[in-house]
């Protein structure tokens, strides 16, 4: 059963997102989990919890199905992070110049799916990807 979880308009920078999401793509749910839970970056927080509400959402679903479920059989199928507004501010300099701040936002998305039926290769690795 197939899941997805999103969160929107985080205040993390989206290159910062991308580090963590890296590290979760492909690996099985509860690994992810485990991996998010002793991350050093501080990006890794809003990850879990998307993580988690993904697992969530997955056995939600099959509870509606009235299908059998398995936390571990779950992958990380798809994990990708777009870039979201930019909130732009403006710090007052010397001589009554002023510099902007730019205080970017992220939307991290995960997919969660049993093991078979998991995205793999390019499909999975590149959407959302801008390089």
């Amino acid at each position: 059963m197939e899941a997805k979880a999103q969160a929107r308009y985080v205040r993390v920078t989206p290159t910062k997102a991308r580090r963590v999401v890296d590290l979760i793509r492909g690996k099985q749910a509860m690994q992810a989990v485990a991996v998010l839970q002793f991350a050093p970056q501080a990006a890794g927080e809003p990850v879990l919890k998307v993580v988690q509400s993904a697992i969530a959402n997955a056995r939600d679903k099959a509870e509606k199905a009235s299908q059998p479920f398995d936390e571990r059989l779950l992958v990380v199928s798809a994990a990708y992070v777009d870039e979201g507004p930019t909130m732009k501010r403006i710090r007052p300099r010397a001589q009554g110049r002023a510099f902007r701040i730019n205080k970017r936002t992220c939307h991290i998305t995960v997919e969660v799916a049993p093991r078979e039926t998991a995205r793999t290769g390019s499909e999975a690795s590149t959407k959302g990807r801008t390089r």
